[in-house]
Parts: structure tokens; sequence; C-alpha cells
């Protein structure tokens, strides 16, 4: 595990945007329970991948004009248990980090890897979700 002041800095890139991090199961449990609308839940890194690609990639793309009701976020290697919670949602992918998913009416409706976002720039990734965002939100 990580030490929070490590990450603190990287947790703030998408809480200042107005993600809500979810700590705990409990957290990730009740951000799931509301079913309407749209929800975007990034599951973050230390990597330089979240670092470089991941995180410039979703503060660019929610400057769009269609983004999800709802952004959340947990933090793996640092909150475990709400990050395996999480990753409860988004199966039946394998667990990544970083990685993406998009919820509609409670639904995954778009997963992106860890592989696909390490292959890839900021700007291309941005440009993809914003696609999704205009397709489903």
């Amino acid at each position: 595990m990580y030490p929070e002041e490590l990450v603190a800095p990287m947790k703030a890139e998408l809480t200042d945007v107005g993600f809500e991090e979810l700590r705990t199961v409990e957290e990730v449990e009740n951000a799931f329970a509301e079913k309407s609308g749209t929800r975007f839940l990034v599951i973050n890194s230390v990597c330089g991948c979240a670092a470089g690609n991941a995180r410039p990639a979703i503060i660019n793309a929610l400057q769009n004009d269609k983004k999800p009701d709802n952004n959340v976020t947990v933090f793996a290697g640092v909150d475990k248990e709400a990050t395996n919670k999480a990753r409860e949602y988004t199966m039946p992918y394998p667990a990544s980090s970083p990685s993406m998913a998009l919820f509609k009416d409670g639904e995954l409706v778009h997963f992106i890897e860890r592989h696909q976002i390490e292959g890839n720039t900021a700007d291309m990734i941005a440009a993809h979700l914003k696609q999704v965002f205009d397709h489903f939100c």
C-alpha cells in the first residue's frame, strides 16, 4: 500500500474537478445504489500512464458538452477494499489500473483497460472518452 501523502496530489487531480473519492466498501455500495443516469468510475493509480495519460485525458474529456451525471474514483494500492468492491461492478473485465468505466442506468456500458491507456496519448484517450460521453450521456 502506498502512503497517503504520496498519493494525495494524484487523488486531488480528480477530486479537484468534481470526482467523489470512494474510500470504503460502504461508500462504493452507496454510490452504485443509485441506478438512474450515468456514472463514470475511474480506478486511479500511481503508475506513469495514470499520471501522463489517464488523468489528463479525463480532465480534458470532462470539458465535453455531454458528460456523466456522476463521477467517482477509487485508488488502487491505497484503498484496497473499496477498489476491490468497485471492480466487482466492472466484471467480467479483469482487474486493471488505471481503468475507466461508464455506467448507464446501473449497467456497465463501456470499459477502458490499462492496456488501452498505455499505448495512447492523453489527447487520443480524451477524444475517445468524448465520443463515449456523446453516445451514452
